[in-house]
């Protein structure tokens, strides 16, 4: 099996463009969504942390991290930041409960909304940082899905050429 790149975003369905007012002339074509992952333990901790890097005008759709080996003491609270800026405010994993392992949703958009719906004009470093420094053991997996967009944020070109 191999790999493959591609300049994004992927659009998919059958009707590019509006002809009409009824289904199947009403263009019904969507992004399809990519992820990347990254895997850490508790002692990464208050620098800020890659988590990846996405490109330019993506949309966050949303971010889980899986426990894969149980916290000790105290669950991570991580703040998420796109390029330094902070789109969350801190965010303590309260489930799954301390001592157990599972998928914890986190919050995004708490604060500033607007880089979590446009990342902006340039590829986004995004990190974070676990302020819960207690913690004596665990490990985790954050799963970041995003849509690829044009550098403006634009889901469609402007026009096509033929």
């Amino acid at each position: 099996m191999g790999f493959a790149t591609h300049l994004g975003p992927w659009l998919l369905g059958t009707v590019k463009n509006t002809t009409g007012t009824t289904a199947g002339t009403i263009q019904n074509l969507g992004a399809t969504p990519c992820i990347q992952t990254k895997a850490i333990t508790y002692s990464d901790q208050t620098a800020q942390t890659t988590i990846a890097v996405i490109p330019a005008g993506s949309i966050i759709q949303n971010l889980q991290f899986i426990i894969t080996t149980a916290f000790g003491t105290a669950n991570p609270t991580f703040q998420i930041y796109v390029n330094g800026t902070a789109i969350t405010s801190a965010v303590a994993v309260s489930s799954p409960a301390l001592g157990s392992t599972g998928v914890a949703a986190i919050a995004l958009g708490t604060s500033n909304p607007s880089l979590v719906a446009n990342v902006g004009s340039t590829d986004a470093i995004i990190s974070f940082t676990n302020t819960a420094t207690t913690a004596t053991a665990g490990a985790g997996t954050f799963v970041l899905a995003y849509l690829v967009r044009g550098s403006d944020g634009a889901m469609y070109p402007t026009s096509t050429q033929a």
